[in-house]
């Protein structure tokens, strides 16, 4: 039976085709906009808060939009059959129509596009280099891999979800997501992300965690094309810096960034490192 995975959308900025189009994915657990929000500020030009890691600025150059994984953030509450044998390709067959729904709006429709996602959003991003070469102009792969590790553990995951719901993960995540003294600097940024994830349907979930464990593209990677970058998080324990360092051996050209105090989630936790080798490579100083 095929999947059809229902997604949310978030336009944070779209304006027109004379701009470059930026698609950003999520992690598992979150929703894209409290993932992405500090990031998109200095991306598309908005002002982010004055803090560290947050600064304000941004080129204003590109448009930016987001999806959302199912039952996530903006995403419906998936049906009981709707996400049966769910696949990372199924995910980014669905992105496209995030997109091509987008670019109705710009006047571009099938125009290619950039892309940067974390953790499963990455692996969403390695299904679309593979998949659809023809879409995507180039590449972030964030906190990511092209194997999360024995499906076992994530089918174990699934059913816990499955039965009790996604706040059994909280307590987990935090290890897994913040590098060290995160909570302590950033409170309301934890704060917002964990709420994702206290709120995400546990059934939408429990089917993204089969997908991720039935994800390898071992050995597939040197096929890509086009410019990418790998962004590790230098305490990440989910995705170490190794996971990353094997992606951009394996992508002709890719670039290897490694970010000292991030763990999982790059773009929430180091927000203006990660705008800057985005913009970096939609500026083409990436090369394929």
């Amino acid at each position: 039976m095929t999947a059809r995975p229902r997604l949310g959308a978030v336009e944070f900025v779209l304006r027109d085709a004379t701009r470059p189009l930026l698609v950003l994915g999520p992690s598992l657990g979150t929703s894209v906009a409290a993932l992405w929000g500090d990031a998109v500020g200095l991306l598309a030009g908005a002002s982010g808060s004055v803090d560290g890691d947050r600064v304000a600025g941004g080129a204003g150059e590109l448009d930016v939009i987001g999806w959302d994984l199912p039952g996530h953030g903006t995403a419906p509450a998936p049906s009981a059959d709707e996400l049966d044998g769910l696949s990372i390709g199924e995910l980014a067959d669905a992105v496209l129509g995030v997109v091509e729904r987008a670019q109705a709006r710009r006047g571009d429709v099938g125009a290619p596009f950039w892309y940067a996602g974390v953790s499963v959003g990455g692996a969403v991003g390695q299904r679309l280099l593979l998949d659809a070469p023809d879409r995507v102009l180039g590449a972030a792969l964030i906190c990511t891999a092209t194997y999360f590790g024995e499906p076992s553990g994530w089918a174990e995951r699934a059913e816990l979800v499955r039965r009790a719901g996604t706040p059994t993960q909280v307590e987990a995540a935090v290890r897994r997501w913040f590098g060290p003294g995160f909570l302590d600097r950033e409170p309301q940024v934890v704060l917002r992300l964990l709420a994702g994830l206290q709120t995400a349907d546990r059934f939408g979930y429990a089917a993204v965690c089969d997908a991720v464990g039935a994800h390898d593209l071992r050995g597939r990677l040197g096929a890509v094309g086009v410019p990418v970058v790998a962004i590790a998080g230098a305490a990440d324990p989910a995705t170490p810096p190794a996971k990353l360092e094997e992606i951009a051996d394996a992508v002709p050209g890719a670039r290897l960034q490694v970010l000292d105090g991030a763990a999982h989630l790059a773009p929430a936790e180091r927000p203006q490192a990660v705008a800057d080798l985005v913009r970096d490579l939609v500026r083409g100083r990436v090369t394929a």
